[in-house]
């Protein structure tokens, strides 16, 4: 084993320049995984390229990336070292990239000199953290990384769980026997699937985007109401509790939902009784860190929802938030309903989820290269490497301390508005009208007595045209003002019209012999073909957003 030597930053020990002349570059190596059935792996061609630009040498476990799409050949051409054994690996490797948690084994092949990225769950994972520690190792866990905005391009969680929801619809389709989308054909009209995502994280938001996509009517519930806004701007309906409680800071859950009351979940079941028997299929994504998934969807649900639906648990990792639900099976219910509860939904899609994995550990490599020199700099100063690293110079640091930015910023408290009563909205409205009916008023009487005072000076034939001008671009005014701002296109057509028959009344005027008659006349042209002109343009720019390339 390659011995090195060690300069301290900020009183922690990091990769340094005194090294021998064979050995300036540091080796990142990703072993082939040993959790039975997953295909991922963690570093990919693409990622391999990149990594080697921040000065590092790569090496990958023969077959490490077959099940995921990716040959040994392709990584050789990328510049990849191929190494035949896992034991091979890890004595060439300094850093060990990796998906799963490591085995007892794996951690046993580690030494004070390695570093070791890969999910970990430390709250859970006690003796293998325990393990790490004695060896020396210094391991990141890519769960542990905060949820700051910095650190979204790491975000492995959000990664996973984006992939995970939209497997999760895919899943769900798969053993549904009906259409998403409503459909009317010839032999009969088909009813669209009604869908209800629980929880709107970010497998949430992935599952509902992919459903609404589908077709089908989406329904979606979140303990955290600010989430509405974006469930409704995906297309799908957010299920409401008439609930009050008092709202958890996202700050203070990392993002994450906060355990609730005993009666809100009380009235949230209640909710989902009566909603069990119209849904279809059901997508459950709710947790909690730390803690085993709640149950949301008990049997009695299960029992009401209508034979050939789908429930698809995404929690059943942690114990399910379906109380049916079994552990990486599929089992079907005496009342026909088909229960998914697979854990390994992003190794479903493993090339896709690789690209995703490999790219938050090269981005995580970055931070850990501050000068781009393939020498790590373990900055446990920097609140996203503190965050991640669960041991690191002989010493567990986990949990680690709250980031100095917070996961979400802190939102006023906002009073909620008053709900008026109908006699109250009543009384509104007959005050706007009044104001609005005062305001025109005087407004005509201002007209008219300007009208009055020009008359009095100027010729009977001028005031004829002037009094059209006049009632023209009030009823003109009032038309465009009142109309709809959806309508606003349609209706440039309809005004590029009547702005042609208003050039041929002007250009008719034109040869009148009144100064006054010929000037507006004119004006009438000018204006009237910046409209026709402006308008064409305007419409022309618009209809080409829609078309495609």
């Amino acid at each position: 084993m390659k011995r090195r030597e060690y300069a301290t930053t900020r009183g922690m020990p990091s990769y340094a320049a005194n090294l021998n002349e064979e050995d300036q570059h540091v080796k990142i190596g990703t072993p082939k995984e040993v959790f039975p059935g997953e295909a991922r792996v963690a570093m990919t061609p693409d990622s391999a390229l990149a990594l080697q630009k921040l000065g590092y040498d790569c090496a990958i476990e023969s077959g490490a990336g077959m099940a995921a799409g990716f040959s040994d050949a392709v990584y050789k051409d990328a510049g990849v070292e191929v190494l035949e054994t896992a034991e091979a690996l890890y004595e060439a490797a300094d850093i060990i990239a990796k998906v799963r948690p490591p085995s007892e084994e794996e951690v046993a092949r580690l030494s004070g000199d390695k570093t070791l990225i890969s999910f970990f769950y430390p709250a859970s994972n006690e003796p293998l953290m325990e393990a790490a520690k004695a060896q020396g190792a210094s391991v990141i866990a890519m769960d542990m990384v905060p949820r700051i905005s910095r650190a979204q391009k790491m975000d492995a969680l959000s990664s996973m769980a984006n992939i995970a929801g939209y497997r999760a619809v895919i899943e769900a389709g798969n053993n549904f026997g009906r259409f998403f989308t409503g459909q009317v054909t010839a032999a009969g009209k088909v009813p669209p699937a009604k869908v209800l995502v629980i929880g709107a994280g970010v497998a949430g938001l992935a599952a509902i985007g992919t459903s609404t996509s589908l077709g089908a009517i989406t329904y979606a519930f979140d303990v955290r109401p600010e989430v509405a806004e974006q469930i409704e701007s995906m297309g799908a309906e957010f299920v409401f509790l008439d609930f009050e409680e008092e709202s958890q800071d996202g700050a203070a859950t990392g993002g994450y939902a906060a355990p609730s009351s005993p009666e809100f979940r009380e009235k949230q079941l209640e909710k989902f009784r009566e909603l069990a028997p119209e849904i279809d299929i059901v997508i459950t994504t709710a947790l909690i860190p730390n803690r085993d998934a709640p149950v949301l969807w008990t049997k009695d649900m299960v029992e009401a929802m209508k034979p050939g639906s789908v429930i698809v648990d995404l929690a059943a990792e942690r114990g399910g938030n379906c109380e049916l639900t079994v552990k990486d099976e599929k089992i079907v219910t005496d009342n026909g309903v088909t229960i998914v509860g697979y854990t390994d939904f992003p190794s479903r899609m493993a090339t896709q989820s690789s690209s995703l994995y490999a790219s938050n550990i090269r981005h995580m490599m970055t931070d850990l290269t501050p000068e781009k020199d393939g020498k790590v700099n373990h900055n446990m100063e920097d609140d996203v490497i503190r965050g991640a690293t669960i041991t690191h110079a002989g010493e567990i640091t986990f949990p680690p301390p709250p980031p100095k930015v917070q996961a979400i910023a802190t939102q006023p408290k906002k009073d909620k508005p008053k709900e008026l009563t109908r006699e109250e909205k009543q009384a509104q409205e007959l005050a706007a009208f009044k104001k609005q009916t005062r305001s025109q008023v005087t407004l005509l009487a201002v007209g008219a007595i300007v009208l009055l005072l020009i008359g009095l000076v100027a010729p009977a034939s001028f005031m004829q045209h002037f009094i059209v001008f006049v009632l023209s671009i009030f009823v003109g005014f009032q038309v465009i003002w009142n109309v709809s701002h959806s309508l606003h296109t349609p209706l440039m057509a309809v005004t590029n019209a009547i702005s042609s028959i208003i050039i041929l009344g002007a250009l008719m005027q034109i040869g009148s012999g009144s100064f006054l008659v010929i000037l507006l006349a004119s004006l009438s042209v000018f204006m009237a073909g910046i409209n026709i002109f402006g308008g064409f343009f305007v419409t022309r720019r618009m209809l080409a957003m829609f078309q495609k390339s």
